[in-house]
């Protein structure tokens, strides 16, 4: 056994300009089961880099001795071109500059491209069913000519993830609990994940609108589970948003204790192999609809006051915060109350208290949908 280390190198956009992609290989190539996971597609959330830096070596020493049971692919660091983006000494990274695009969003359609081609493919075995979905997956991928930089870093980032049965997105939020986001067809290994993640909430839902990473694998599955409802076709993906608390949570201790977590949790999958690193977890919160999560936002500029802390339990018409005004009659007197419309949990805040029209301020983690949610359901 042995660590592969991935490098793929990305044409810049401009003359003279690359960039590498680095990842790594471990476990039997001959496996049966894969593992993805990747970290800071929002170059500017970094917890998941340090994780993903003590995860690998839990992973080495599980190989060393033969402990591994699937192929795991890592990429601690899935966006050099978003590390990069750094102006006036300040480091961006949630968009890609050149075309303005969320680096969590629009990301391809699977269904779209290839459930032609395998709709007559499909039989009595979901085993078989599951290869020719995949091999289906893989052929339209090596079709592809990725032109710009931001395609050829998906490329590279999508030809590892394709046959994988698990694809774990390591994010954070600005101000946090962790939390988690995935589809209801996955409840039960996300409870377990949630479990072993320590999740303030797991929130669900089939398509949140945005085409973000971590949902075009499951999506997937389930669409084309409900198009041929007559052939078995299983889930063949579990894949998750993992939101590892705020931007400023990057310290050894934390996100080592990340990694052993998110290792006791590749344990109970049957994915590693050796006995279990630590017992299982408390119970945590089962799975909420996405639809059910206020996202509070200010309707105005001006200076934040928080009422409330992570975690606090809050009721429908409670204020969150007060916008102290910036201007106007008002500036620098009057208090403007934010409130929540729905009963829950604050799993999250902004760390910038100045804000301006539209600024997310709170996420309050229900059990209603909520109608003024919309279809798209993401926070930009």
């Amino acid at each position: 056994m042995s660590c592969e280390r991935i490098t793929h190198i990305i044409r810049g956009d401009a003359p003279g300009r690359t960039t590498e992609l680095n990842g790594f290989r471990l476990g039997p190539p001959d496996a049966p089961r894969k593992v993805f996971l990747q970290a800071a597609l929002h170059a500017d959330e970094q917890p998941g880099i340090l994780i993903l830096h003590h995860l690998l070596a839990l992973l080495k020493t599980a190989d060393e001795q033969n402990l591994l049971q699937a192929r795991f692919v890592l990429f601690p660091m899935t966006n050099p071109l978003g590390m990069g983006d750094i102006s006036f000494r300040q480091h961006q990274g949630r968009y890609d500059r050149a075309s303005g695009v969320n680096f969590n969003r629009n990301w391809p359609d699977l269904y779209a491209a290839v459930s032609a081609t395998v709709a007559p493919l499909l039989g009595d075995h979901a085993d078989t069913n599951v290869q020719q979905v995949r091999k289906a997956l893989k052929a339209w991928l090596d079709g592809m000519t990725p032109v710009t930089a931001l395609q050829q870093q998906r490329h590279f980032v999508m030809q590892e993830a394709i046959d994988a049965d698990y694809v774990l997105d390591l994010h954070c939020d600005n101000d946090a609990l962790p939390h988690i986001f995935s589809v209801p067809q996955s409840a039960a290994v996300m409870q377990n994940l949630s479990d072993w993640m320590g999740a303030a909430a797991t929130l669900m839902t089939e398509d949140s609108g945005g085409s973000s990473f971590d949902e075009v694998w499951s999506g997937l599955w389930i669409r084309l589970a409900c198009a041929h409802p007559d052939r078995p076709v299983p889930m063949a993906c579990h894949s998750a948003t993992l939101e590892y608390r705020g931007q400023f949570d990057v310290f050894d201790h934390l996100n080592q204790d990340d990694a052993e977590r998110l290792y006791g949790f590749l344990q109970e999958q049957g994915l590693i192999g050796g006995e279990l690193i630590r017992v299982h977890p408390p119970a945590t919160p089962a799975g909420t609809d996405l639809a059910a999560t206020d996202m509070v936002r200010a309707e105005q500029a001006g200076l934040l006051a928080y009422r409330v802390r992570l975690g606090d339990r809050v009721r429908a018409g409670d204020v969150l915060a007060d916008l102290i005004a910036l201007d106007g009659d008002g500036a620098f007197v009057q208090r403007i109350p934010v409130h929540t419309e729905t009963d829950g949990v604050v799993i999250a805040r902004v760390s910038s208290k100045y804000v301006w029209p539209g600024s997310l301020i709170a996420k309050v983690a229900g059990n209603k949908t909520l109608a003024s949610r919309g279809r798209y359901l993401l926070q930009d």
